[in-house]
């Protein structure tokens, strides 16, 4: 799984270089998924898969019905864990926005099958390996809405730093694998709590 983190958020540099803070005020609610394209902060989402690093993992990714619906199968590369990541950007390009007043991430998610986290992306964090924790959700196909503090999130391979919520370029939502096997869920909403 460290490996992947390294991989997942090689594919997010562009979201995390030559930041500058945002101005505005950061809205709790990230994504409600009501758009086709773009979070509720009005940036279009993006969504990759290991194919970019030479992984064969296929999953879709398709917003229907106010959900972001993700199915596919992970099968990992030879010595590598397979990945497929959701990033929601919380600013503009070379940007990063404060989300100090908050917590930690909160999401309405349906698990079918496969094993995800979440990861807050800093735009202190230079190599990579973001601040990251699993959600903690069974597959049973039911609804549950999760809180993922962010004082639970760690990094993987690096010295262990404090998250600096006032420096987040996006939120990632990962799923990962060690063997081939198929994933499914549904998320219906991401935002940020306060306690």
């Amino acid at each position: 799984m460290k490996f992947s983190q390294l991989i997942i958020m090689t594919v997010i540099v562009v979201l995390t270089t030559l930041a500058t803070a945002s101005t505005e005020p950061l809205a709790p609610l990230v994504d409600d998924f009501n758009d086709p394209m773009n979070n509720n902060i009005g940036i279009t989402r993006l969504f990759f898969d290991d194919q970019s690093n030479g992984g064969n993992t296929n999953t879709e990714a398709v917003v229907i019905d106010g959900l972001l619906k993700t199915t596919g199968e992970m099968v990992p590369a030879r010595g590598q864990p397979a990945w497929s990541s959701l990033v929601l950007p919380l600013a503009s390009m070379n940007s990063q926005a404060d989300a100090s007043p908050y917590d930690g991430v909160r999401i309405r998610i349906r698990v079918k099958q496969g094993n995800l986290n979440v990861s807050a992306n800093s735009t202190e964090i230079t190599n990579f390996d973001f601040h990251s924790a699993p959600i903690p959700v069974f597959a049973d196909g039911k609804f549950h809405v999760v809180d993922v503090p962010f004082k639970s999130m760690k990094r993987g391979w690096s010295a262990q730093t404090k998250l600096d919520t006032r420096t987040l370029a996006s939120l990632s939502i990962v799923a990962y694998s060690m063997k081939k096997e198929p994933v499914e869920f549904d998320i219906d909403d991401v935002s940020f709590y306060q306690d």
